[in-house]
């Protein structure tokens, strides 16, 4: 197991190089981002916080594939990705990111079982193995009993682990966590919390935590701080 560990800490699985992000209104421009370098390793629990308009909602969206950079290169897995178009990286996204937000943005009159299925429908998964991979993440974020609920039925942090579940069932290479305990209230989210150090620890997942709190950022394992457009501070 140390021998995996450490091969999975060498191995770069996303990269930004000098990323620009500008945005124009009429006759002036502002740059969202302002040349941004990062490395994220594979196995890596890494947080991203910052004030309010510092720049990492719009990081979010370029590591999540949501948006191009206006310059400057994306590298997934070494792999150059900064201008294709969004068929491509919506195909990217479903299989190798898995996205668990502040709104848990679950289909409200499905159970648990299809929520969490929802990405298989635009994979490659064969129909009859879609929903025991759902049962098994809904095992594994602890809801076995709760896959015929819908929404309405379960708490908030029920709701946030239904998200974790359907983030899980591609096999993501990352998870990326938008203010994931922003709804919740203090003990549901200190429990999503180590479901997240769970799967980052004992499963070698690499999650990416993008939080404006600063004590919820502590709980990675390395913090980047951004401002004004810019890498301030990377703590490690």
């Amino acid at each position: 197991m140390k021998t995996i560990k450490s091969s999975l800490k060498n191995k770069i699985v996303l990269e930004l190089e000098n990323v620009v992000k500008t945005y124009i209104s009429g006759n002036s421009q502002f740059n969202a981002l302002d040349g941004v370098s990062l490395k994220i390793m594979e196995g890596e629990f890494v947080s991203i916080t910052g004030p309010s308009g510092s720049g990492k909602s719009t990081l979010m969206h370029i590591i999540g594939l949501l948006d191009n950079p206006t310059s400057g290169r994306v590298l997934l897995e070494g792999k150059d990705i900064s201008q294709l178009k969004e068929n491509q990286l919506a195909q990217i996204r479903n299989i190798t990111l898995g996205f668990v937000f502040q709104q848990f943005n679950l289909l409200a009159r499905t159970p648990s079982l299809e929520n969490a299925m929802l990405p298989l429908l635009y994979s490659d998964i064969l129909k009859s193995e879609r929903e025991p991979i759902a049962l098994k993440m809904l095992t594994k974020v602890g809801l076995a009993d709760k896959i015929k609920n819908t929404p309405a039925q379960l708490s908030g942090g029920q709701q946030q682990r239904v998200a974790i579940a359907r983030a899980l069932v591609n096999n993501p290479k990352i998870i990326l966590a938008d203010e994931p305990t922003g709804n919740l209230d203090s003990k549901s989210g200190k429990e999503i919390i180590e479901l997240f150090h769970y799967l980052n620890k004992k499963e070698g997942r690499t999650i990416v935590l993008v939080t404006h709190d600063i004590e919820l950022a502590k709980q990675a394992n390395r913090i980047i701080i951004i401002k004004d457009g810019k890498i301030f501070k990377k703590v490690l």
